[in-house]
């Protein structure tokens, strides 16, 4: 079997449940496939040289975050597993952001914001995703959502309201108890927060904290 047919096999056994029976990687074929991935790291950040401004950013960027999933793909299959394939994911979801928020520097003003928003939201639905796809199935509920996949979710749902998009709201929860707090321009859009979290899965109930700028 060749190294990377191996590292393929180490990677489905993973993925598929069997890591008691996944054959770890030795230490020559782990430092071949790490070496390979500082090269090509080297080579990515090379081809950014020939770019200015922001376009050398989001270039450098993408090294990077293609630097650090390599490098979590790696470990997902030197030690195949729950943990070590959510920390794919979450490495994922993280270069996207940050690749997306680098290019937002490319707008200005309201766009900007709005830019940053969406990709914040859309790292927010990502890291939900991954936290969700690693829960097990537990007597006839389903998918058992736990708080932090709440918690997740609700913050992505407010990031991507439009009556929202001035608000600064924190969620927290606790046995499906959710809490919001931080700072909202209007009742209205308290309202509309309470609604947008209620609307979210595994959330029982809502408490509100939030407070009306200018009133603290």
């Amino acid at each position: 079997m060749t190294f990377r047919q191996r590292v393929m096999a180490v990677a489905v056994a993973g993925a598929l449940g069997f890591a008691g029976t996944a054959v770890a990687l030795t230490k020559v074929e782990l430092k071949t496939e790490s070496d390979r991935i500082a090269a090509e790291f080297k080579t990515a950040k090379a081809k950014c040289d020939g770019l200015k401004a922001n376009a050398k950013d989001v270039c450098m960027t993408e090294a990077k975050g293609a630097n650090k999933v390599a490098k979590a793909e790696l470990e997902a299959s030197n030690k195949p597993g729950d943990k070590t394939r959510y920390a794919v994911s979450i490495a994922k979801a993280e270069a996207d952001y940050a690749v997306a928020k680098e290019k937002c520097d490319d707008k200005a003003g309201n766009d900007k914001a709005a830019c940053v928003k969406e990709a914040k939201a859309a790292e927010a639905r990502a890291k939900a995703d991954a936290k969700a796809s690693t829960q097990t199935t537990t007597g006839s509920v389903g998918e058992y959502v736990d708080d932090a996949t709440i918690t997740a979710k609700v913050k992505a749902a407010v990031l991507e309201d439009p009556s929202l998009k001035s608000a600064e709201i924190n969620v927290e929860t606790s046995k499906g108890r959710v809490q919001l707090s931080g700072f909202v321009s209007s009742r209205a859009d308290i309202d509309r927060a309470v609604k947008v979290a209620k609307g979210v899965a595994g959330v029982t109930s809502v408490k509100n904290d939030m407070i009306l700028k200018g009133t603290q």
